[in-house]
């Protein structure tokens, strides 16, 4: 599975000089010239990392990085003219994690681009989280999940819903916050949305779907996974 880049930059030759370079080494790209189009595409692709202009025409870049971090850990790499120290430390304190200022090489751009998504990967020692019936067993860095050794196809928000869950087992995850993180800040109210992909999971992954014993739903609050 690719990389997926979301660029913010409302240059236009610097977006596309940025676009040619990452297509050509196999990433998959998007692209926001403006902060509202990046707190859509945000929620809506689910970038593993994004690179951000700070002086977008309609949001400040800090405005940005705040929309996304009420809601997503994804490493935020900002890309700015801006050279002064404020404007560094104010970006990192709100959640960035790397600035790069223009002009810059592409070689370091990417060597950051790349050290942003090591740390973002899982724990080694917590990427595979098996039940302890030895059943289902889900590998949360290669993105595949077997039962009794059989690979189980999912649509991509059915992996989404159980990420979130499979990398907090046991802990109750309310609503609302696996809304926001599946799809996006604007969704915190439908419940209905879980409803249905909860009950795909458990027709795809329960031994009985009608008895869940990994997937439980907390009435009012919420869902817990339970290996």
């Amino acid at each position: 599975m690719s990389t997926t880049v979301l660029i913010v930059e409302d240059d236009p030759q610097i977006a596309r000089a940025l676009l040619v370079n990452l297509k050509a080494r196999g990433y998959r790209t998007f692209h926001a010239a403006t902060g509202l189009q990046c707190l859509q595409l945000a929620a809506d692709a689910h970038p593993d990392v994004i690179l951000l202009d700070l002086g977008l025409p309609d949001l400040e870049g800090g405005d940005v990085i705040d929309g996304i971090r009420g809601w997503s850990s994804v490493p935020i790499i900002v890309v700015s003219a801006r050279h002064e120290s404020h404007s560094k430390v104010d970006a990192l304190d709100r959640g960035a994690d790397d600035f790069i200022t223009k002009p810059f090489s592409m070689d370091e751009l990417l060597a950051r681009l790349r050290a942003a998504l090591r740390r973002a990967l899982p724990d080694p020692g917590q990427a595979v989280v098996e039940t302890s019936d030895g059943r289902l067993r889900i590998d949360l860095s290669s993105h595949q999940v077997t039962i009794d050794g059989e690979p189980v196809r999912l649509t991509r928000l059915e992996w989404r819903v159980l990420e979130v869950l499979a990398s907090n087992p046991h802990r109750l995850i309310g609503g609302t916050e696996l809304l926001t993180t599946v799809w996006g800040p604007e969704y915190g109210e439908e419940a209905n949305y879980l409803r249905v992909y909860m009950s795909q999971l458990r027709t795809k992954l329960e031994p009985e779907p009608s008895n869940p014993r990994y997937f439980l739903t907390e009435l009012g609050m919420g869902y817990r996974f339970t290996p």
